[in-house]
């Protein structure tokens, strides 16, 4: 899979996620069914992410991302946020505030730069490190 040069509302998800990175959409040969998005339902999304308390929350306030809260950043985003900082190295909530100013776009320009592998342009995976086309691991 290329990476494309923007990205569906769909697949931005309410803590901060491109899901365009994450290595269920991506696709790899390990992953056999991609996941549509956060916000869609999809045979391959993973039980974690259709058990969301962060998507719950947002949904019950009738809201669509985290950053729209008066309690941005709450209990439930530091805690994800501290794992995929120390994991991926990926701040979630810098991810929400960026499309909270500058939209989905501007965020979208800044992960082709740091996800697009400079070898055949696929797209490499947030979690795994591996691109989706020629299976080269990015360091």
């Amino acid at each position: 899979m290329k990476m494309p040069m923007k990205i569906e509302t769909e697949m931005f998800a309410p803590c901060g996620m491109n899901c365009m990175v994450c290595y269920k959409h991506c696709h790899t040969k390990k992953i056999k069914q991609h996941c549509g998005g956060c916000m869609v339902e999809s045979k391959g999304k993973p039980e974690h992410c259709r058990k969301c308390k962060i998507k719950d929350c947002v949904q019950s306030k009738g809201l669509t991302y985290c950053y729209e809260c008066i309690d941005f950043p709450c209990k439930l985003i530091k805690n994800l946020e501290k794992r995929y900082n120390k994991r991926y190295n990926e701040s979630l909530i810098e991810n929400g505030r960026i499309v909270m100013q500058k939209g989905i776009p501007h965020l979208m320009e800044a992960h082709i730069q740091k996800y697009t592998c400079l070898q055949c342009g696929g797209i490499v995976s947030l979690h795994d490190k591996v691109c989706t086309e020629c299976g080269k691991e990015k360091n």
